[in-house]
Parts: structure tokens; sequence; C-alpha cells
């Protein structure tokens, strides 16, 4: 009969590619993770990964399983979640990590629906990572999603960046791609960083090269580029949540809708606390509310 911690573990060595992370973030030894394999592969018949030097890489059979299987375990550990809810510890205060334009237009409105005292910290995706895995912070919202062992993962939503300029820029008519590209690298640019985060990505999924441009002026504040171009001192990317509620009241207009940019935003948190109460509140409030704003197909 096969166990259903030998599917926890597939799911795990599945997620990290190696039998030693997967056995850290379940908090188990490594000889045990790979008895739980070798267990599952015999019931199989056959290998569910390929062993390399490296990582371990799912044959087309364990592809197959973790598709079936993914779903059915999330939905077993929910059910026992809320089985548990009524006596599980709580937090006296939640710390959280966010960047401080998601936290000014998603999580400071809604503060009051947490029903638990917070903390909150501020910094980029890689500062964020850090505090977590040091236990500075209880949960982070972050749009980067790096394999680290004992840290997971939950997709809140996609965010949309699009390019901003001054509602007066003149943009010459009938450009083609070539000509739009060289336009675009003729304007004043505002970036978050030096190294042009999120712009490279613009250049690269659009154009297939690198931008050349430097920036005119460094801001790591997204409100505040938005400030910047009302005042006419460039153009920049924008995610389309910050514009929501100031398109008809600022000074700047979207330029070229097609040239836009989309980053999955995410919860991380340690897994070892994913059943504490407080951290499973924030995260099912936010994956319903991201569930309900998603457009009908």
């Amino acid at each position: 009969m096969i166990d259903f911690e030998w599917y926890r573990s597939f799911i795990y060595i599945y997620k990290y590619n190696s039998v030693s992370e997967a056995a850290k973030a379940r908090m188990m030894t490594q000889p045990a993770m790979s008895q739980h394999l070798a267990y599952l592969e015999s019931e199989a018949g056959e290998a569910l990964f390929i062993r390399t030097a490296r990582k371990m890489i799912p044959t087309e059979r364990g592809k197959a399983l973790y598709s079936q299987l993914a779903p059915l375990i999330e939905s077993l550990e929910e059910a026992s979640l809320n089985i548990k809810s009524v006596s599980l510890p709580t937090l006296s205060i939640l710390r959280i990590g966010s960047a401080i334009e998601y936290y000014t237009e998603h999580i400071l409105p809604r503060l009051s629906d947490y029903n638990t005292s917070t903390v909150t910290h501020f910094g980029t995706a890689d500062q964020l990572l850090e505090l977590l895995k040091e236990d500075k912070v209880d949960i982070v919202f972050t749009s980067q999603k790096y394999q680290t062992p004992g840290i997971e993962y939950a997709k809140l939503n996609d965010e949309e960046f699009v390019i901003v300029a001054p509602e007066t820029i003149q943009i010459p008519p009938n450009l083609d791609d070539s000509h739009r590209e060289q336009w675009l690298l003729s304007c004043s640019w505002l970036s978050y960083g030096l190294d042009l985060p999120i712009i490279r990505r613009l250049w690269r999924e659009h154009f297939k090269k690198r931008p050349l441009l430097k920036p005119a002026h460094v801001i790591p504040n997204l409100h505040l580029i938005l400030k910047a171009i009302e005042n006419g001192a460039g153009v920049s990317l924008i995610p389309t949540y910050i514009l929501e509620n100031v398109m008809n009241k600022a000074n700047v207009r979207v330029i070229f809708e097609d040239l836009s940019i989309k980053n999955e935003l995410y919860i991380a948190y340690k897994t070892k606390h994913k059943h504490l109460s407080d951290i499973n509140r924030i995260r099912s409030t936010l994956l319903a509310r991201a569930s309900n704003d998603q457009p009908n197909p």
C-alpha cells in the first residue's frame, strides 16, 4: 500500500529538483526522503526522476504524476488546516515584508481585515527574502520566486507594467518597431535602479536585445516616479494597479499599450509556519481577493 507521505516527499523533490533540499524543507533526513522516493518508484514500476550531478529531472511519468497529485495534496492539506484552525497558535505580532508600493495599494487599505497587530519592513525582493530566511519577518509579498529550502510561495495574481509618459508628450505617427525603439531610446527614462529593473525585461521581450540607455533619474519608489512623470521629467514603466486610482487626475498617459510586461506576485512564508492561523488568514484573504479580481474569461 502506498503511504501518503511518499506522495508528499515526491511533491517536494519535484518542487526543489533535489532530494537534499526537499529533505531540508520537510525537516527530514536525506536517507528517509530517498527511501520514500524509492518506495514510490517501486510502486510505479519505473523511475520518476533522472538523477544528474546537479539536480533531479522529472521523467515524463514523473511529470504526469505531479500534475495528478499536486492539486490533491494541496486540497488535503487545506482540509487538514481547516480542521486544525480553531486550535492553531497565533502570532502576537505579524511581521510583514513588502515593497512599499504594493503595501500602500493592497495591504494598507485592508489592515483591519487581518485582525492582528503588524510590524512592516520595506525593501527589495532580495532584501525581503533574507529577512524571511533569518526569521525577521513572517510573510513576504514579492514578485521574485527563489527555490529556497524551507520557504513556500503561493501565487496571488499578475501585475502588469505599462509605459507611462507625460500627457503632453508628442509621438511621431506611424512608427514601425525599429523606429519605435529608437524613439523610446531618445526619451528621458526614470528607473527604479541603475540596473534598469523591468526596463531591461521590456527590451528583451519586445525588442530581443538589451536597452542601450542610461536613466536620466533613478528613483526607488514607483509612486514618486509617477509624480516625476506628471512633472514632465520623462517616461517609465508603472504597474497598472498604481494607475487605476490616479489616471483621471494625473497628467500622464499610457503609450504603446502593446509594449507591456507582466510579473507574477507571490506570498512567501516559512514552511514551518504555514499552518499558523495569522499567516493562513492573511494568505487566504489575499488569495480570495486576488481570485475575485481576476477578469472573467
